[in-house]
């Protein structure tokens, strides 16, 4: 009780006393003394005045006895209590006093000196001394004044004791009931209220103290009942939930989690949880803080009877502070979405058809590839195979013999297939696979020809396939993952280019084709944009006079800083990237163009205009294309010579010859290009409409050739082809004409037409034009 609030109310009143009241009290005893001192010095300063007039003539006169006389009569009035007289010669020494022998105090002395006048002026004879005790603070007080300090004394007293039983009535007492009531209610539980009513502050303070009392005791009935509904609800929801502390620590589980786990509630509060994970999943448990997820993360979860379930726990953190953080969680068994996922993956990332992974899932394992190569000090080769001949077995067999054989050339490959390499099925014909090797090029020259021998049995009798692999070796050729696919992929290309069916391992200078190639690719975009491409026409000419017959249109590119560029390799992209189509309507155009400007000469209405078509070209609507330019010209579509390759011929599509046919009943005359290549067949001539046969000038010259053989078979070539054209009723054309000795020879075979470098170069049509007018104006001032 040292610290109430009684002790520190008696203590306040104290101190106010002592700093206001106490000093008042000293000053006014101080002044009373002073005023009591100053009393007596002005009461001896006259008697002192008076007895030293008395004593001078008995001093003068050394009359000791006066002297005595006059001292004692000194000594007995008022406070003096000693009095000394002394002359100036010594000679006298009288002393009086009065002092008790148990006088211990201190005394006053005032003096005053004994002057006698003499005939000779005022002579100083000695002294008198008078002494007196010192006033104290109580000694000067008067009766009256002893009267009102009591009565002051007795108020300030009456004052202090009614403050201290007041406070104890009106302060002390409601406080003591009060903080009875609230130790009782934290030592039994139970709410109590003050009894104590008043109007004043106490009286307000305890009622407010009551009413909070009955607040909290509804509040804490309607608490526990929502405390004991959660408990329900925590237990009885169909989910597995649970609490954890700050440390990861079980605090709570529902019923409902002991049911799906085993466990018994004992047994896992105050475990932690983490050692309920398993050991490969426990750390991701133990992090999942640190996770982008947050508080969300999918471990598997051991349970009692040792079987592991993977569930997705999701974790709500319920404390305010890291010391008193609690987490309610709920923890799903996905199990089976698992599983699911794990399904879908596999099928996401997996071919369907022959079970290797797909492009996705290639990309994937690409990279972990590579990581695992520079983990382990190795290599990693890069095989990218790609079928020959495929299109066409889908084509003439359909696709599910293509796909037969696909799954029978993967369960042939897999047989030479180690248990680090991977294959993967990158899209119809084409294949990916990855060696990682110390020396990865060795490794991909021998599984290069283990896939070889892979082709040498047919997958059906009538089945022969082959493939075209190009190989890229990390890190030599490349860098990353999407380097080395697309490098393999240019070795592939570069080996379809240099005749397929083998393997090709890939150089820096594909990278200059693949340059070149791009290159080429972008001036035939500018090209089409900017109208680079001409139509050069080269004449047709009989051989037996030498007349022109007609004219050949050919493409080229003329590069307004490169000039011309060469037109086999604009061709060749041109094919590969489909734009073929365009350049061919723009020079489809362009020569017809041409065509009826030449008409306007004398003498060239009646010749024909051939136009080279490559098999893309051969689209449903080229047939009203072409009967729309040559309306707008004035052309007759007889003029028109649409020149085919036996690459059309071969693909043997029923759409191209349709067009073909068509193009063919509008009026237009077919003939057979560069004839006596390739796969030649005497069939074509027999299933197509042609009207003109061309001998490729490979044949031209060898008519003439050094070899004896080689031209007497070229020969013999030459004009069995001829006979035979002759007897189908179709023109035959000899190509690449360049000397006299040529073309005699042809013209004594029975070659109706030539055309070379011997009549005439392609010519940008304004030039022939000219060279055609000024030929025509000579012959006509020749006549």
């Amino acid at each position: 009780m040292n610290n109430s609030v009684e002790n520190r109310f008696f203590a306040i009143v104290c101190g106010a006393l002592l700093v206001f009241v106490a000093p008042l009290f000293v000053l006014f005893l101080f002044l009373s003394s002073e005023r009591a001192d100053k009393e007596i010095r002005d009461h001896i300063s006259v008697l002192l005045v008076a007895n030293a007039q008395a004593l001078a003539k008995p001093l003068w006169d050394l009359d000791e006895d006066s002297v005595t006389q006059i001292s004692a009569t000194v000594v007995s009035q008022g406070a003096i209590v000693k009095v000394e007289v002394r002359d100036q010669s010594g000679q006298l020494d009288v002393s009086q006093s009065t002092i008790p022998r148990s006088f211990d105090g201190k005394l006053v002395q005032v003096s005053r000196a004994i002057i006698y006048n003499t005939v000779d002026g005022p002579k100083n004879l000695g002294s008198i001394s008078v002494y007196y005790p010192e006033l104290g603070l109580f000694s000067g007080l008067k009766q009256e004044e002893v009267v009102f300090i009591s009565i002051f004394i007795f108020a300030v007293l009456t004052v202090f004791g009614t403050a201290l039983i007041g406070n104890r009535f009106f302060v002390i007492q409601p406080l003591m009931r009060l903080t009875a009531a609230i130790e009782a209610t934290r030592q039994l539980g139970s709410r109590h209220h003050v009894d104590w009513q008043s109007n004043d502050e106490m009286g307000r303070l305890a009622y407010s103290f009551n009413e909070m009392q009955t607040k909290l005791e509804s509040e804490e009935k309607e608490l526990k009942f929502a405390h004991r509904r959660a408990t329900d609800i925590y237990n009885l929801t169909p989910a597995m939930l649970f609490s954890l502390d700050e440390e990861d620590r079980i605090t709570a589980v529902s019923d409902y989690w002991l049911l799906a786990t085993g466990y018994n509630r004992a047994a896992v509060i105050g475990r932690n949880f983490a050692n309920l994970v398993t050991p490969a999943t426990r750390d991701k448990f133990v992090k999942r803080r640190q996770a982008e997820s947050g508080m969300t993360v999918t471990v598997k979860f051991v349970c009692l009877d040792g079987r592991s379930m993977d569930v997705l726990i999701m974790e709500s953190e319920a404390g305010a502070g890291a010391q008193d953080r609690l987490s309610l969680s709920v923890m799903t068994d996905v199990t089976e979405l698992k599983a699911s996922e794990d399904r879908n993956h596999r099928q996401a990332i997996t071919d369907h058809l022959t079970g290797l992974l797909n492009r996705q899932g290639f990309e994937a394992v690409l990279d972990n590839k590579i990581a695992a190569a520079d983990a382990a000090g190795q290599e990693l080769a890069c095989l990218f195979v790609d079928l020959d001949r495929f299109k066409w077995i889908n084509d003439n067999m359909g696709h599910a013999a293509g796909d037969m054989a696909l799954v029978e050339l993967v369960e042939r490959l897999k047989t030479h297939l180690a248990p680090s390499d991977e294959a993967a099925r990158l899209g119809g014909d084409e294949f990916a696979i990855l060696l990682p090797a110390k020396d990865a090029e060795n490794r991909a020259k021998v599984m290069c020809e283990q896939i070889a021998s892979i082709f040498d049995t047919p997958f059906t009798p009538d089945m022969h396939l082959s493939a075209s692999v190009g190989i890229a070796i990390y890190p030599h050729h490349a860098e990353t993952a999407a380097e080395l696919l697309q490098k393999s992929d240019m070795a592939m290309y570069a080996k379809k280019r240099d005749g397929k069916n083998g393997a090709q391992l890939f150089d820096n200078a594909m990278l200059d084709r693949a340059r070149s190639r791009a290159e080429i690719e972008a001036n035939i975009e500018a090209g089409l944009v900017d109208n680079w491409f001409e139509a050069f026409l080269q004449p047709i000419v009989t051989l037996n006079g030498r007349g022109i017959a007609g004219f050949e249109a050919l493409m080229r590119l003329n590069h307004p800083h490169k000039g011309m560029m060469p037109p086999a390799e604009i061709i060749s992209v041109a094919e590969e990237t489909a734009k073929i189509v365009r350049v061919g309507n723009v020079i489809m155009e362009k020569a017809i163009a041409n065509l009826a400007k030449i008409s306007r000469i004398p003498g060239m209405q009646d010749t024909y205009l051939a136009i080279n078509f490559s098999p893309l070209q051969f689209e449903p609507a080229l047939p009203a294309r072409l009967a729309a330019i040559v309306g707008r010209h004035g052309i007759r579509p007889e003029r028109i010579v649409v020149e085919i390759t036996e690459a059309v011929l071969m693909h043997d599509n029923p759409q191209i010859r349709l067009i073909v046919t068509e193009l063919r009943r509008f009026g237009c005359r077919i003939a057979l290009d560069d004839f006596g290549t390739g796969y030649s067949s005497l069939s074509y001539l027999n299933r197509f409409p042609v009207d003109i046969i061309k001998i490729d000038q490979s044949f031209t010259r060898a008519i003439n050739d050094g070899d004896d053989d080689v031209r007497q078979k070229s020969r013999m070539l030459i004009e069995g082809i001829t006979t035979l054209s002759h007897k189908m009723n179709c023109t035959v054309i000899a190509e690449g004409i360049e000397t006299e000795e040529e073309c005699r020879t042809l013209h004594q075979m029975g070659l109706d037409y030539g055309q070379g470098y011997l009549f005439h170069r392609p010519q940008h049509a304004a030039t022939l034009i000219e060279e055609l007018t000024a030929s025509q104006s000579a012959v006509a001032r020749a006549s």
